[in-house]
C-alpha cells in the first residue's frame, strides 16, 4: 500500500479529489485529501490574513496528527506551492513529492513572480483580500462543472503574494512532475515541465487539461501507481 497525501489547488479542495478515492482504494493505496483554511469546507474560516504559510501549516499538520510517513506527497497546480514548502519542513516523512500541473517554486518565489504576465494580470487581489475563482477548463464535463463550480471558493490573496521559504536548504527528496498537455494558452506550467526533465526528475504528459482529478482519474490513478512502484 503506498500512502498519497494532496495539497490541491487554489479556490479548491479536498472535494475535488473524489473520484480518485474509489480508484485508488482498489489499488490497494491510502488517498488523503486534506483542505485548506478558508476553502473547501473550510470556507467559514476565511480571512484576508491567510497566507501561503497557512496551508503548509495546515498539511504539516495532518502529516503529524495522522502519523504519516513514506509519504508520496501530490502537489496540484497552486498546491505545488504549498507541497514544496511542506516537503522542506517534513523531510523525514515524504518519499517523494509528485507535482500535477503545478508550480515548483525555488526558495524565494511566489505564485505571483512564477505566473506569466497575462496571467498575473488575472489574478488580482480585490478590495476585500481574495482572489475570485476562474473559469473551468473547457473540455470539462456540463455535469463537471455544475458539481465543481458552486464550491470553488475565493483564494486569499496573500497566499499568491507571500514568497516561500526553505527552511533547510535546497530539496534533495525524488521528485515527478506530471504535465497536462492541454494547457491554457500561456501555458503557464511547462517551465516546470522542462525544469524536471533538466534536473533529472521524472517527468511525464498526459493527455488531459489543468485537472486530471475530475477529467481523468483512471488515467491519473494509473500513472501515479507506477510513480508510486
Amino acid at each position: 500500500m503506498a500512502i498519497f497525501v494532496v495539497a490541491h489547488g487554489a479556490w479548491s479542495a479536498g472535494w475535488a479529489w473524489k473520484k480518485m478515492h474509489p480508484l485508488m482504494s482498489a489499488r490497494g493505496h491510502r488517498l488523503i485529501t486534506p483542505t485548506y483554511t478558508g476553502l473547501g469546507a473550510r470556507a467559514h474560516l476565511a480571512r484576508p490574513d491567510i497566507d501561503l504559510g497557512t496551508h503548509i501549516a495546515d498539511i504539516l499538520g495532518v502529516l503529524d496528527c495522522e502519523d504519516l510517513d513514506g509519504v508520496n506527497l501530490i502537489g496540484h497546480s497552486y498546491g505545488g506551492m504549498v507541497a514544496t514548502g511542506v516537503a522542506d519542513r517534513a523531510r523525514a516523512r515524504i518519499a517523494q513529492l509528485i507535482y500535477i500541473d503545478a508550480f515548483a517554486p525555488n526558495d524565494g518565489d511566489s505564485v505571483l513572480d512564477l505566473l506569466p504576465p497575462a496571467a498575473r494580470a488575472q489574478r488580482q487581489v480585490g478590495p476585500d483580500g481574495f482572489i475570485p475563482s476562474g473559469p473551468m477548463p473547457t473540455d470539462t464535463s456540463p455535469e463537471d462543472v455544475a458539481w465543481c463550480q458552486p464550491r470553488r471558493k475565493p483564494q486569499p490573496g496573500k497566499t499568491f503574494e507571500q514568497k516561500l521559504r526553505l527552511q533547510n536548504g535546497p530539496l534533495t527528496l525524488p521528485r515527478h512532475y506530471i504535465y497536462c498537455t492541454r494547457h491554457a494558452p500561456d501555458d503557464r506550467f511547462r517551465q516546470f515541465l522542462d525544469r524536471a526533465r533538466r534536473e533529472s526528475w521524472g517527468a511525464y504528459e498526459i493527455d488531459s487539461s489543468h485537472n486530471p482529478h475530475i477529467t481523468c482519474p483512471d488515467v491519473l490513478t494509473d500513472l501515479l501507481t507506477r510513480i508510486a512502484a
